[in-house]
């Protein structure tokens, strides 16, 4: 488990407020023109205080990629403001953002797909230390790499290999250390241990903790595994159709889930106790998730919701403020 939770007075590092990344749907062979757009990510907001860990969960699709995608600004913002360090970076062109590129780093799911296959892991490790100029000579730039790689957990000697010679955790450990190479105070995980062996997930993982105490890393860790959320964060926000309909710490979650999306997400949880799994009540969520295109109108989870009233079909839930710094939208909480 993370050590304690930062206090409430903790400095913000990340605030996202409103954000929407809408995708446009064109049609037309030759007079082509918009049609809709593909509402992926729709009023999105939440902070994260230094040194905290925030997990993004929900299903696939639900708009946690594109989310921290939109935060980094490698995707187009339709809407809204991101605000890092205390500077609004919203409409930061490339030139501007280049120096807070330094401070805000992402480790990506595919631990090979990431890596360049033809670049030895030197190269690749100590790429952001060219790209962005920083001094020092040939010596200075191999000893930094084998701190790096020393720092995750890989021998100094692994830095003239290729990628296609380590094994999946290991390819991630050193994705994990081109992160670290510019010294950031934010990354974002995009399920960084998804495409891991379930045997080698708990090591990334408790690698990611290790790093952040020792370093004061901040971290927003996106994942559909809850069983990982629940071991790495401090706070969990709850994604649904791109939208955050539940957020709270992680032992409020947990013990007391209140909306009926994050209820059914707990429930899925398997108990590796076969008496209490088959003694405990199923909560199963019926249907599809609607098109990102056409959602529903009112609150978007009516269309499954085992709780629905009247309202939930036509008025949209705000998200309730409640103790303890939680937030839910839902008319069951209003």
């Amino acid at each position: 488990m993370p050590s304690s939770a930062p206090d409430a007075s903790s400095e913000t590092v990340l605030e996202v407020r409103d954000l929407k990344v809408h995708f446009p749907v064109m049609a037309g062979a030759v007079m082509r023109k918009q049609v809709g757009s593909v509402k992926a990510v729709d009023g999105v907001s939440f902070t994260v205080r230094r040194g905290e860990t925030l997990g993004l969960v929900g299903e696939s699709g639900c708009g946690k990629s594109t989310t921290g995608l939109a935060v980094l600004k490698m995707l187009d913002i339709t809407s809204g403001h991101v605000v890092f360090e205390g500077e609004d970076i919203t409409n930061h062109d490339r030139a501007r953002m280049r120096p807070i590129r330094r401070r805000m780093q992402m480790v990506y799911q595919d631990p090979f797909g990431s890596l360049n296959p033809r670049m030895k892991v030197s190269e690749i490790v100590g790429e952001p230390f060219e790209v962005h100029g920083l001094p020092g000579g040939r010596a200075a730039y191999r000893e930094k790499v084998a701190k790096l790689l020393d720092m995750v957990g890989l021998l100094p000697d692994m830095a003239d290999r290729y990628p296609h010679e380590f094994s999946g955790g290991q390819r991630q450990r050193i994705g994990i250390a081109r992160a670290l190479a510019l010294e950031p105070s934010l990354i974002l995980c995009d399920e960084p241990v998804s495409a891991l062996d379930v045997s080698i997930q708990a090591q990334v993982v408790n690698l990611f903790q290790e790093l952040q105490e020792r370093l004061g890393l901040t971290y927003v860790f996106i994942a559909h595994d809850l069983a990982v959320v629940r071991h790495i964060s401090h706070r969990i926000a709850v994604m649904y159709l791109g939208r955050i309909v539940e957020i709270a710490s992680r032992a409020e979650l947990y013990a007391r889930p209140l909306h009926p999306y994050t209820q059914a997400l707990l429930a899925a949880i398997p108990i590796p106790d076969p008496e209490i799994e088959a003694g405990r009540p199923q909560q199963i969520i019926t249907g599809e998730v609607p098109s990102a295109m056409r959602p529903p109108p009112g609150c978007r989870f009516h269309t499954r919701c085992p709780q629905a009233m009247d309202v939930c079909k036509t008025v949209d839930p705000p998200m309730r403020e409640m103790e303890g710094g939680r937030a839910v939208a839902c008319h069951l909480h209003q």
